[in-house]
C-alpha cells in the first residue's frame, strides 16, 4: 500500500470519526446482546440493544476494532436508535455492495456509511467495516426466540 493509498483510505473524516463513537460501552439491562468478531483481523464489536418490538431504543456497543471498524461503528452508532432490523439489514447489504461491487452508498439514515468507499479495494478490511452492523444484526436473531411464547 503506497503512503497516497494510506492518506486517501485514513482520511481525517474516517479519522475523527474513530474519536467520537457514540453509545460506547454496555447497557445495565438489555434486551439482548452479541458479539462478532473479525477473523482475519481480530477486530470484535458487542453490541447491547433494548427493543421495542422490531425498533431500537436503546444501544450501546464495545468497540475494539481498526480505524475502518471503528469509523463504521462511529456512523452505526449515531444514527441506529429508532432503526428497525429491516432496516439495519438493508443498511448492511448496502454497505458490502458498496464495498465489493462499487455500489450505491447506504440509504438515510446509514448514508453516512458513504466515508468508507475508499476501502473497496482492501478486501480484507471489509469485515471489520462491516462489524457493528453484523453484531446488531446478530443481536436482533438472537432475541428472536425470547419473543416467543
Amino acid at each position: 500500500m503506497s503512503d497516497a493509498d494510506l492518506m486517501s483510505l485514513y482520511s481525517g473524516r474516517i479519522l475523527a470519526l474513530t474519536t467520537a463513537i457514540p453509545h460506547t460501552g454496555r447497557l445495565p439491562a438489555p434486551t439482548v446482546s452479541a458479539k462478532r468478531r473479525a477473523p482475519l483481523c481480530g477486530s470484535t464489536v458487542s453490541v447491547d440493544l433494548v427493543l421495542d418490538g422490531e425498533r431500537v431504543v436503546a444501544f450501546a456497543q464495545d468497540v475494539k476494532a481498526c480505524a475502518l471498524g471503528q469509523a463504521a461503528a462511529s456512523v452505526v452508532g449515531s444514527v441506529v436508535i429508532g432503526t428497525t432490523q429491516a432496516q439495519i439489514a438493508q443498511a448492511r447489504a448496502q454497505l458490502a455492495a458498496m464495498l465489493r461491487e462499487d455500489g450505491p452508498v447506504p440509504s438515510a439514515p446509514f448514508d453516512g456509511l458513504e466515508v468508507l468507499r475508499a476501502a473497496k479495494d482492501y478486501g480484507n478490511r471489509h469485515a471489520s467495516i462491516l462489524l457493528a452492523l453484523d453484531a446488531t444484526l446478530d443481536a436482533f436473531a438472537a432475541a428472536k426466540p425470547q419473543a416467543a411464547p
